[in-house]
């Protein structure tokens, strides 16, 4: 009981995923931490479990959005481990068993995203997992305390002899590396000695490998960027393309880690992908907007209708392709309009809105040339 109030505590800009052993244990969690919680919101904490189908999996995008506090906490047993970009997730709360040490390190690292003002996140480990899976490579050595710095008289801490200009930053900067792959042609990739991959069949691989691997995999899914622009243009082909990559290794995870290899954090996974591919630079997403947001608008005069389709370029720009989705078209209108009810009042009628959001896409994607 003091564990579950210490959950039902969290702060609503903190939010919170617990795994429980089975689906039941995670709805008697679930009940447990609503009773104690100082929230006055019935949804404050929610299941997210195979039976609960698509409410679960609304439930589950509305937590991933960042710029919502309700649901703040959520219990499930399997269904949370993967797949979840939740980047404001503060607690990663274990009260079931671990089978292995890849499941470890997926589920830990659901709180490795980045957030404002977000620089650490809280394990609370009831099992005694990280006993089974100490892994001195992962993890490093523990390092001690770093001990403060006596202060120098008259209070200033300032070095007396700063380098001069010219001098070498003491600042490392990640390094870069060039890898050729089998069509001949380099790609740029950041030198990530100190971090570790794993492939699917849960081997530990290099940074280069994993690029190596996803440009093996990419023919099976287009044979050209033409292939790829029609097929990435439209939510549910795009959809088609993610869920096959998924089955060969690479998730959403794992994609945006090569984002991070490539240094394309802020491109789309477009761009990832044609750049491993093809060999094609990547842009911002921002900058992909900005080029195509007046051919877009030609197409959708409407004056009400063009202000959504901006509010959902801008969303795009901020959080990725993922805003694109299909499923994502009620909770952006909620956002912006907060019923959907309030938003067709404005934009007309639900197939016209659906119509403009899926429409729209193939002009965002269109040759860039």
């Amino acid at each position: 009981m003091i564990l579950l109030g210490n959950i039902g505590a969290t702060d609503q800009r903190e939010k919170t995923l617990v795994f429980c052993a089975t689906q039941a244990h995670a709805l008697l969690v679930r009940d447990m931490i609503n009773q104690l919680k100082t929230s006055s919101d019935p949804n404050y904490c929610v299941r997210v479990a195979a039976d609960d189908g698509e409410r679960g999996d609304q439930w589950l995008r509305t937590f991933q959005d960042n710029d919502k506090t309700i649901p703040t906490i959520l219990t499930s047993s399997q269904k949370l481990s993967t797949g979840v970009d939740a980047r404001n997730v503060r607690n990663i709360v274990l009260m079931r068993p671990i089978g292995t040490m890849i499941e470890f390190k997926q589920i830990i690292g659901r709180g490795t995203r980045l957030f404002d003002g977000k620089d650490y996140f809280t394990i609370y480990d009831f099992v005694k997992a990280y006993e089974h899976f100490n892994d001195p490579e992962w993890d490093g050595e523990p390092v001690d305390p770093a001990e403060p710095k006596p202060k120098k008289p008259g209070g200033e801490d300032a070095d007396p002899n700063p380098k001069g200009e010219g001098e070498d930053d003491p600042t490392e900067r990640p390094k870069k590396i060039k890898i050729k792959l089998a069509d001949g042609k380099e790609r740029t990739i950041q030198n990530m000695i100190a971090t570790s991959y794993w492939s699917p069949d849960g081997k530990p691989i290099s940074a280069t490998q994993m690029v190596e691997r996803l440009f093996g995999e990419l023919p099976r899914f287009f044979k050209d960027e033409d292939e790829l622009r029609q097929i990435w243009s439209k939510p549910d082909t795009r959809k088609a393309l993610l869920d096959g990559m998924t089955e060969k290794g690479f998730g959403r995870e794992q994609l945006t880690e090569i984002s991070r290899i490539i240094n394309a954090e802020n491109s789309d996974v477009y761009d990832v992908l044609a750049y491993i591919a093809f060999a094609l630079t990547p842009i911002a997403r921002s900058e992909r907007v900005e080029v195509r947001r007046g051919q877009i608008f030609s197409h959708y005069e409407e004056t009400k209708l063009q202000a959504f389709l901006d509010f959902v370029l801008g969303q795009y720009v901020k959080q990725g392709v993922g805003e694109l989705d299909q499923e994502k078209l009620a909770s952006l209108l909620q956002l912006k309009y907060h019923t959907v009810d309030d938003a067709l009042v404005q934009l007309g009628s639900a197939a016209a809105v659906r119509d403009a959001f899926v429409g729209f896409q193939q002009y965002l994607y269109s040759d860039r040339n």
